[in-house]
């Protein structure tokens, strides 16, 4: 079936206008929204709809671009304060964790195919590939269904998974390459691959730091005439960081990753667009991307698969994760039991494993669309079976508890934010008649000393307020308080 382009954008532009719905549905329900968007992409492809696209480059090319967005918009909305207590814990769990979950689990599929299921069978190698492209994790879809519950997890767990999944998947590419390279030349020596590896990682973590210091003065010293372009700047910055680390031989994805981390704790102007930007762009490459993957797969090819997938991603779950997290972080007590299964727990697949799936296929490695498939579906298991059951486990071990610290809240009405370094809290708040009941005047309401309110919104007019300013019910304050606790203090006062 051919399309004209213009069909082409009318059927696109329908995808992601499905794709935001279904994923606004799902979050309500604490679906991962990417099982959605593939599952959507699934719907459409050549065992649905009949949208035929069988390109494992094209889509691997996708997923390059959007991995790389999504990492530096990942690495930009982390902060380094909140990491630091964690960083040793999930660098070994990063680097580590993706090893000995790989060797593991390889070991596993090795004998599975060998001894037990003899429909499909893999010489080690081949296992520890196939191993390799799943042993990174994804926690994108794990704190959207946290936050959807209102849910805090306790024991520094959250900046913990989010440090493991923004850096574990430099290692797992390199693993994988390995395993290409083995499968394809028997004159590859193991030194020249751990030699590759440290190579990799120096380069790419070193062009991470420097290209990403040197950014943040460049941001603010180029001054450029239209706000916009510094967006467009971000942009040509992150595809330059990964093309330069892997030209140079280090791995892009570290850079990337790293750059972004830097970047995103200092100050440089026109910050707050700038994170909008990449997370509104984040948020289309996701969909572009699983979309992509999800009309990629043949769902019928899936079922002759479906018995290998389950009893490798049922021994993922229970077996290697749980066994190499428990191993790397039993040094550290102030993680307790309980804190050590919920990490475990959380070692979901997600994209990226689909994306890595690719290169063996691309590469004309022996079974190469098997593996695919295999991935894809243990994909899908682990979103359903873990995904949807974050907010459950975290509470069934006492570590999730309902959200109650008031944390900058989003404004609807005012399109204000302050700087990360300020310690003070905006927020919006609609007047009710029961705010009202000891008169009229904003300096009836007696708020608590160290809360201002600066703006009024009426009938769609703004206006600045006195002390003496009459309110009216449904008027919509701006007010700043100098922390969360005070906010919080105004909200109950308020009966909110």
């Amino acid at each position: 079936m051919k399309f004209s382009f213009e069909l082409f954008l009318l059927a696109a532009s329908i995808l992601l206008f499905l794709s935001i719905i279904v994923g606004k549905t799902g979050y309500r329900f604490g679906i991962p929204a990417l099982l959605l968007f593939l599952l959507v992409g699934i719907f459409a492809g050549s065992d649905g709809l009949g949208i035929e696209f069988h390109s494992p480059r094209q889509a691997q090319y996708i997923g390059i671009i959007a991995l790389n967005i999504i990492l530096f918009s990942g690495g930009m909305d982390t902060r380094i304060s909140e990491i630091k207590p964690v960083i040793f814990q999930g660098v070994i769990l990063s680097v580590a964790g993706v090893f000995f979950t790989a060797l593991i689990t390889g070991i596993f599929i090795y004998w599975l195919t060998n001894s037990v299921i003899k429909t499909v069978t893999f010489s080690f190698i081949e296992s520890l590939l196939l191993a390799s492209i799943m042993s990174s994790t994804d926690s994108a879809s794990v704190f959207s269904i946290l936050r959807s519950k209102g849910l805090t997890v306790k024991q520094n767990l959250r900046p913990l998974l989010e440090l493991e999944s923004g850096s574990n998947d430099p290692m797992a590419y390199m693993l994988m390459i390995a395993c290409i390279q083995l499968l394809q030349s028997s004159g590859v020596k193991t030194g020249v691959i751990v030699l590759t590896f440290f190579q990799q990682l120096i380069i790419g973590a070193l062009v991470g730091i420097v290209v990403g210091k040197l950014v943040v003065y460049l941001i603010n010293h180029i001054h450029l005439d239209y706000e916009g372009l510094y967006s467009v700047l971000f942009l040509a910055v992150l595809f330059f960081l990964f093309g330069l680390s892997s030209v140079l031989g280090g791995n892009g994805y570290l850079a990337v990753y790293i750059a972004g981390l830097l970047i995103g704790n200092r100050r440089f102007e026109y910050k707050r667009s700038i994170l909008k930007f990449f997370d509104g762009l984040t948020w289309l490459f996701q969909i572009i991307m699983f979309l992509t993957l999800g009309l990629l797969v043949n769902p019928h090819e899936l079922l002759p698969i479906a018995g290998i997938g389950i009893l490798i991603g049922l021994f993922m779950i229970f077996v290697s994760r749980p066994v190499s997290v428990f191993a790397l972080l039993w040094p550290f007590k102030k993680i307790t039991f309980r804190g050590k299964l919920f990490v475990s727990w959380v070692g979901l697949r997600g994209a990226v494993p689909i994306i890595f799936a690719t290169y063996p296929w691309i590469s004309g490695v022996r079974q190469a669309e098997i593996m695919f498939n295999i991935v894809f579906f243990i994909t899908i298991l682990s979103l359903v079976l873990q995904g949807t059951s974050v907010p459950l486990v975290a509470q069934w071990l006492g570590l999730g508890s309902q959200q109650t610290k008031v944390s900058k809240p989003k404004l609807k009405e005012f399109d204000l934010d302050l700087a990360d370094e300020i310690s003070a809290v905006i927020a919006e708040i609609v007047i009710s008649e029961e705010m009202l009941k000891n008169g009229n005047r904003l300096s009836d309401l007696s708020l608590p000393d160290k809360v201002l309110v600066t703006m009024v919104k009426r009938n769609g007019e703004f206006l600045v307020p006195r002390g003496n300013t009459f309110l009216e019910s449904g008027d919509i304050v701006l007010l700043i308080a100098d922390n969360e606790e005070v906010l919080a203090q105004t909200y109950r006062h308020l009966g909110l």
